[in-house]
């Protein structure tokens, strides 16, 4: 059999597509799900795959030989792939602390692993939130004020749960190991399941006497005003971190952070292009042949920009560092300044003489229409 075809996977599958294919199956056809014999001959089948891909020695032994023995053509004592044999999985204990183990976790309901990572300290959760700023607060910086509800330490009972005074006891349900256990005779042998306790949440201890102020949970919900600083330059969709500042953690667990994702505001006259700015100057078409000297508005004020003579319709000109601070340090971006040259469409009677009077000068071929510019 083909490992791959078995798994229903490319033989340029990932490591985490294989994974997942084999999830899938192997909820599909585990013997617990109350399937047949036909079933269980399929799941032996897909973890023989996965015991050969899910490794990467072996892997890359079968993608080499089309065997997993011990070498060009090496054949096992048993049916499968190549050198794997079936029969290694009659008697396996599928908590093997790795590999497999989070896999079958899928089905067992939890592992010991996460019944002692319950027992110790917990971080709290990470926090995410939208502060929305003006396209002037981004460029300038600013400090925004935003109102949080989030967990805080209890400090009533200093997170630990239990009113002060009484004790932490062992969970009277579990007898202190955080989960019921539970063995199982299947047609691949014993199987050991683990599932966490529900009345210390696998934790093994409890409070003898919970805290009146946040019922055994170590923390409360509280409504709290913090202060982000927001650095000058700073650009849409970036975020700030605030360590510390997320949800309290739980058996004195380290705080999350506060994770602020920035929103600005575009403008109404200025185009940022990183930390450049861009605007468009409309200028009179005498201005653009005879060049001319035009006030600029930028985020830093308005600047004196010299037209010189002959400028052509597009031209950009750049006012050095007066773009956007650069987060973190003192240098600026530049502005972008593209000409647009305005054409009269209208001229008055004395326009039009003095343009025809042009025409002649420069010994020009023009046929002016009736309409348009002269109309």
């Amino acid at each position: 059999m083909d490992p791959y075809k078995t798994l229903g996977v490319d033989k340029k599958a990932s490591d985490v597509e294989i994974k997942k294919a084999y999830r899938r199956l192997a909820m599909k056809y585990h013997p617990d799900k109350g399937g047949n014999k036909t079933d269980e001959k399929k799941f032996k089948e897909i973890t023989a795959a996965y015991e050969v891909l899910g490794d990467k020695q072996k892997r890359a032994q079968y993608d080499q030989f089309g065997s997993t023995g011990s070498g060009p053509g090496g054949a096992g004592t048993g049916a499968g792939f190549g050198g794997f044999d079936f029969r290694d999985f009659q008697n396996v204990n599928f908590d093997f602390g790795g590999g497999f183990g989070d896999i079958f976790d899928t089905f067992f309901g939890g592992s010991t692993r996460k019944a002692e990572a319950r027992r110790g300290p917990i971080r709290g959760n990470d926090i995410e939130i939208v502060v929305r700023l003006t396209f002037d607060e981004a460029v300038f910086g600013t400090t925004k004020e935003v109102e949080l509800s989030r967990y805080e330490t209890c400090e009533h009972c200093k997170g630990m749960g239990n009113e002060p005074g009484s004790k932490i006891i062992n969970c009277d349900t579990c007898q202190g190991t955080g989960q019921h256990v539970r063995i199982q005779r299947t047609p691949l042998g014993q199987i050991q399941t683990a599932a966490t306790c529900e009345a210390c949440n696998g934790a093994g201890k409890i409070p003898e006497r919970k805290c009146r102020e946040c019922k055994g949970e170590g923390r409360v919900i509280k409504n709290q005003k913090i202060k982000i600083k927001i650095p000058a330059g700073i650009h849409d969709r970036a975020a700030i971190r605030l360590s510390g500042k997320g949800e309290a953690g739980l058996k004195g667990g380290m705080a999350g952070d506060l994770f602020s994702h920035i929103s600005v505001s575009p403008s109404e006259t200025f185009k940022r292009d990183g930390d450049d700015i861009r605007t468009e100057q409309h200028i009179h078409l005498l201005q653009a042949v005879m060049g001319d000297e035009v006030n600029i508005k930028t985020i830093h004020g308005n600047v004196k920009l010299k037209i010189p003579a002959g400028t052509e319709n597009g031209k950009v000109f750049k006012l050095k560092t007066y773009g956007v601070p650069k987060v973190g340090t003192a240098t600026k971006g530049d502005h972008y300044v593209k000409i647009i040259v305005n054409v009269p469409q209208k001229l008055n009677k004395k326009e039009k003489e003095l343009y025809e009077e042009l025409i002649k000068e420069a010994k020009l071929n023009i046929k002016p229409q009736n309409k348009g510019l002269f109309g």
